[in-house]
């Protein structure tokens, strides 16, 4: 069973917790792990720079695509023992980071916008796996039985997530610095 784990790039600001969890993915501690990066710092100069340039969602998507990709390869600077995958479907390594450059091109089911972030992502690439679990690592806390609605109103998730999570249909859990919770996801009869 493979695990998909959404580190923010918020963590950059929390660096000795950023590497024990890469070592963990490294060690097998999830068992088979696909590390979807979040954009971090790199992400945020893509928002400065349309706001300043005046391009459009489209292309502020796909360079977040590469802000991801950017992050990939820190994340696997920091911890060697991580392969960097562009096609995790298509690689059986047991610890891999995930580079999305194959989005770049687009894809029908991700609209290309900041509606969709690496939250949203992971979600996408965890239901591609067939994952049994998108674990999303925040620098803040969720609380208990809240829904992946709840969590967008509040934005600590992009607010296409609970469309992400219904098509994903698995458990979402989110690690926060205190506290992991499991999502509740409503089910329909």
């Amino acid at each position: 069973m493979t695990t998909v784990l959404k580190i923010g790039g918020s963590l950059e600001s929390a660096p000795a917790r950023l590497r024990a969890l890469l070592a963990e993915v490294a060690e097998g501690v999830h068992g088979r792990c696909v590390v979807v990066p979040g954009g971090g710092a790199f992400a945020d100069a893509v928002r400065a720079d349309q706001i300043r340039d005046g391009f459009d969602e489209a292309e502020a998507h796909r360079r977040a695509l590469d802000a991801m990709g950017r992050m990939a390869a820190f994340f696997c600077d920091l911890e060697p023992r991580l392969t960097r995958s562009v096609e995790p479907w298509a690689d059986d390594a047991a610890a891999l980071v995930w580079d999305p450059a194959s989005l770049r091109a687009g894809h029908p089911d991700i609209p290309e916008s900041w509606d969709v972030t690496s939250d949203s992502l992971a979600l996408w690439l965890a239901a591609r796996l067939r994952a049994g679990c998108c674990v999303l690592v925040k620098s803040a806390d969720a609380v208990a039985n809240e829904s992946p609605g709840l969590l967008g109103r509040r934005g600590l998730v992009d607010a296409a997530f609970p469309a992400f999570a219904a098509r994903y249909g698995g458990p979402i859990a989110i690690w926060g610095p205190t506290r992991r919770v499991t999502l509740q996801q409503r089910v329909a009869a």
